[in-house]
C-alpha cells in the first residue's frame, strides 16, 4: 500500500488581483498536498517547474547579480542549463552608477580567517549595473532572439517616482523579457534617492510603489525581499497584496566583512576606507532559511488562494542546500555568489545532488515534496507540550509489567490491562 504523509503547500487557483492581466498560465503555491511514494518502477526525476506561467527546465536561477552583468555571461548561463536567469538589476540613468575596486571580501573558516581555509562569506559593496540602459536592453532583445524558449528576467530598481518607474517597465518589457523582479533589497548605495533597501524596509512606500509596477507591468512581478528588517513577512504581504505574482529572498545581509588587523583598516578596503556591504555564501544559508520559511507560513495563511511564487536565495552551493529551500515552500532557487566562486557549470552538480535526494525519497517531481518540511515548524510552547505528552506516551508503554515482583495490590486491574494486546 502507498505510504502518504500530509503536507501543506501553495495550490493553483486563480487569481483574485492585480487587476492588471498578467501573460501567465496559472501555477502551484503553498495549500494541501499528499506525497505518494511511488509503488512502481522509479523514473529519472524531473527536475521542471512552473512558476506564474514560466516553464523552466530545472529550479535553479542564476541571481540577479555579476552572473548576469551582460550578454556573454548570460548567454553562458543558458547554454550551461540553468533553468532562469535573472540580469544585474538596471536602472533609467546608469551614469549615476559608479563602482569601486576592490568592492569583494571573503570571510574563510578556520583561525584567524586563514587563508587556506573554505570560504563562507562573502561581502560586496557592489552596486547595480553601470552599463547604459540601452546596451542592457539591447543584449535582452538579443538573448530571447535567441534563446527564445529560456526564462529571463529583468531585475529593475528606481527612485521613488511614478513615471520613472513606468518608463522602465515599458522598456524592459519591449525587449521580450518573460518576467520583472523589482529590487527592493539592496543593502547599499543610493538610499538617499529612496532606491533599494530603502522602499522594502517601508511598507507603505513598498506597497505604493508595488502598485505602480503592477499597474504598468504585463509580465509576471516578484519583489526581492531585504533580509535587514525585523519581520521579513510585513514586506512580503504588502507586495502580494499591491499585486506582485511572487517573492524572492533573501538579498545580502547588511555587514562589516572586518578590520585589517596590520593596517587597522576595514575589509573590503578602497584607498583605506570602506562602507558596510552586503553579505552573501555557505554562512548567510541558515538565515535564508528561517526568513523564507517565515514568508512560506505567511502564504501559505493569507494567500493560499492565488497563483503566488517564492523564490529562495541564500549561501546555495549544493543539491542539498536548494532542497532545503523547497522543502520549505519555493519554487524556485537562485545562486548567485555559488556562480562566482565555482563557475556557470555548478548547476550541472547542483541538478544531479537534486536528483540524488529526489531518488532518496523516491519523489518524481518538485511539487512533490515542495513545502513538506512546514508542517514541522511551530511554536516553543507547542513544542513543550508534544514533548510533555510524547513522554507521558512513552511512560504508559512502560507501564507493562516487567517481573512478579512488580504486581501491587491497588493497581491490579490496570496493571493487568497493561499487557492487554487487543
Amino acid at each position: 500500500m502507498a505510504s502518504s504523509i500530509g503536507l501543506t503547500h501553495f495550490t493553483s487557483s486563480g487569481v483574485s488581483f492585480p487587476a492588471t492581466p498578467r501573460r501567465w498560465n496559472g501555477g502551484s503555491r503553498v495549500g494541501t498536498l499528499r506525497v505518494f511514494a511511488s509503488e512502481t518502477k522509479q523514473q529519472e526525476p524531473d527536475l521542471s517547474v512552473n512558476v506564474n506561467g514560466l516553464h523552466m527546465p530545472n529550479p535553479f536561477v542564476i541571481g540577479s547579480g555579476p552572473p548576469g552583468t551582460n550578454y556573454k555571461v548570460m548567454k553562458k548561463a543558458f547554454d550551461e542549463g540553468w533553468g532562469a536567469v535573472i540580469a544585474k538589476t538596471v536602472s533609467l540613468d546608469a551614469a549615476k552608477v559608479i563602482n569601486v575596486t576592490p568592492r569583494y571580501a571573503r570571510l574563510r573558516a578556520g583561525a584567524n580567517g586563514s587563508a587556506k581555509g573554505q570560504i563562507i562569506g562573502w561581502e560586496n559593496i557592489e552596486l547595480i549595473s553601470d552599463r547604459p540602459l540601452e546596451t542592457m536592453l539591447n543584449e535582452f532583445k538579443q538573448l530571447k532572439e535567441e534563446y527564445p524558449d529560456r526564462i529571463l528576467i529583468a531585475s529593475i530598481m528606481e527612485e521613488y517616482n511614478k513615471a520613472a518607474w513606468e518608463e522602465l517597465i515599458d522598456r524592459v518589457e519591449q525587449t521580450g523579457i518573460d518576467a520583472i523582479e523589482a529590487n527592493f533589497s539592496c543593502p547599499h548605495g543610493m538610499p538617499e534617492r529612496k532606491m533599494g533597501a530603502a522602499v522594502g524596509q517601508d511598507c507603505a512606500l513598498l506597497e505604493e510603489v508595488c502598485g505602480w509596477i503592477n499597474a504598468k507591468a504585463t509580465v509576471p512581478v516578484w519583489a526581492k525581499m531585504t533580509p535587514n528588517i525585523t519581520d521579513i513577512t510585513q514586506p512580503a504581504r504588502a507586495s502580494l497584496r499591491s499585486g506582485c505574482e511572487g517573492v524572492a529572498a533573501i538579498n545580502t545581509i547588511m555587514s562589516v566583512m572586518g578590520i585589517n588587523l596590520k593596517t587597522l583598516h576595514p575589509e573590503p578596503c578602497v584607498e583605506g576606507y570602506s562602507t558596510p556591504g552586503g553579505y552573501s555564501s555557505k554562512a548567510v544559508h541558515p538565515i535564508a532559511l528561517g526568513k523564507v520559511m517565515n514568508i512560506a507560513q505567511m502564504m501559505k495563511k493569507e494567500f493560499k488562494d492565488g497563483d503566488y511564487s517564492l523564490s529562495g536565495i541564500g549561501g546555495v552551493e549544493t543539491g542539498a542546500d536548494a532542497a532545503e529551500f523547497i522543502l520549505l515552500g519555493a519554487n524556485t532557487v537562485q545562486v548567485c555568489t555559488g556562480v562566482m566562486m565555482y563557475g556557470y557549470d555548478l548547476v550541472s552538480k547542483l541538478c544531479s545532488e537534486l536528483k540524488d535526494f529526489m531518488r532518496t525519497h523516491n519523489f518524481s517531481t518538485i511539487e512533490e515534496f515542495r513545502g513538506a518540511s512546514l508542517q514541522y515548524f511551530t511554536t516553543h510552547t507547542e513544542l513543550v507540550r508534544i514533548q510533555q505528552e510524547a513522554i507521558r506516551e512513552r511512560r504508559a508503554i512502560k507501564k507493562g509489567l516487567q517481573s512478579d515482583k512488580d504486581w501491587t495490590g491497588d493497581g491490579f486491574v490496570k496493571e493487568s490491562e497493561s499487557m492487554v494486546s487487543n
